[in-house]
């Protein structure tokens, strides 16, 4: 098979995965199975991924992991939670991307990285900010057991597989109708894409990319999901 062909065979089987997310979000009415669809299917949607993780903050504003793809994932969060350190607590609280491609060359949560290399495969984490509105809800955490698996690449689909869980999380928060989901997850998707490709262009964080696709809206008066829609197309044909 060619290069081009194993390409659309792969954006076909991606586009498949997340058909059958969306449709669990928009029938289920126990979230707690699309959060355990979301991590499993992650080592397939994400380059480089082998372990997965949804942490959430819950009413009495703990942290718990509430889905794992496997004990591995799972130990990792305790881990976080313990150490009060880690990809997942830094996206939530800090940035909206914490990614470290080589535990084995230093690392921002050494204390962390020290436990986790001792008792886990793991070589390379990543985290992903979760929002339902303007709350930090909690995180999507990505495991990689190779030193340098999760690469740019991946960086940029961890975040649109966060942007579905966002829009899961707004679902199971608003029970949104199926039409209304479907809009939110093309948008999100769209605007996660964005922001990431505006921060590696420009060299600037979330909150400032968030601030130009914004800006850019308010100023041609049409909606930030076009606006991001058009950056997406125009990196496309670069």
């Amino acid at each position: 098979m060619s290069d081009e062909l194993e390409a659309y065979a792969a954006d076909d089987a991606t586009a498949g995965v997340f058909e059958s997310l969306a449709a669990m979000v928009y029938a289920s009415d126990d979230f707690s199975d699309v959060y355990r669809a979301v991590v499993e299917a992650a080592p397939r949607l994400v380059e480089g991924c082998d372990h997965a993780s949804l942490m959430l903050r819950g009413t009495d504003g703990r942290f718990v992991t509430a889905a794992a793809s496997d004990e591995v994932a799972e130990l990792i969060d305790t881990y976080e939670r313990e150490l009060h350190e880690g990809p997942c607590l830094d996206a939530i609280e800090e940035a909206s991307v914490y990614h470290d491609a080589d535990l084995l060359d230093g690392s921002p949560w050494p204390r962390l990285a020290a436990r986790v290399l001792e008792t886990t495969p793991v070589r390379g984490m990543a985290g992903f900010r979760l929002l339902v509105g303007d709350r930090k809800t909690g995180a999507l955490n990505l495991f990689s057991d190779r030193p340098g698996g999760l690469v740019g690449e991946s960086v940029d689909q961890g975040i649109v597989l966060a942007s579905f869980v966002t829009v899961a999380l707004l679902a199971a928060n608003e029970r949104q109708n199926a039409d209304t989901l479907r809009a939110g997850l093309a948008s999100n998707r769209e605007i996660g894409k964005a922001v990431g490709l505006l921060m590696a262009f420009h060299k600037i964080t979330d909150d400032e990319a968030f601030g130009m696709l914004r800006k850019a809206s308010q100023d041609m008066n049409i909606k930030l999901a076009e606006v991001a829609r058009q950056v997406v197309e125009h990196h496309n044909q670069a």
